[in-house]
């Protein structure tokens, strides 16, 4: 018989203080968050073309000053233009981001934040409602640049 020159206490000590081991995808993987970021944004987008159809087709519908501007510097048919494009736009980078392109999660960030900055400045029209959509902007800004932690080679 061969001696081996390894006590128990060595082999004991080499199943417990192995390297940590990889535990697979789903624990680096943050897909989830990317597929909430793209479907928020096609809701969000959704949501301001449906409110720049209102403020285009039904002008009394927002609260306005006493000209008919919801701000000083837009008319209701003005900031429905704004809604309706920067809806299109959120929800097509949404579509962009659900398929997985770099180019589209940029672009949503970027949109998201100005989507931020119209709703912040729509606030005084539609409080409650513009409230809620910033705060949705603001977890679509965070899951997409969060994004994916890709595993360690």
């Amino acid at each position: 018989m061969a001696d081996t020159k390894r006590t128990p206490a060595q082999w004991v000590d080499a199943i417990y203080w192995r390297e940590p081991q990889s535990y697979g995808t789903d624990v680096d993987d943050r897909t989830p968050w990317i597929r909430f970021a793209a479907v928020m944004m096609m809701l969000i987008g959704a949501f301001a073309v449906i409110q720049g159809l209102v403020a285009l087709l039904s002008p009394d519908f927002y609260v306005t000053n006493g000209d008919g501007r919801v701000l000083v510097v837009l008319s209701a048919a003005g900031w429905g233009w704004v809604h309706l494009v920067l809806g299109v736009l959120v929800a097509a980078a949404g579509v962009g981001v659900l398929a997985d392109q770099l180019w589209a999660r940029v672009v949503g960030i970027v949109l998201a934040a100005i989507s931020v900055v119209v709703n912040l400045a729509f606030i005084a029209a539609y409080p409650m409602w513009a409230v809620v959509v910033i705060a949705l902007d603001v977890a679509v800004i965070c899951a997409l640049v969060v994004g994916r932690r890709f595993p360690r080679t």
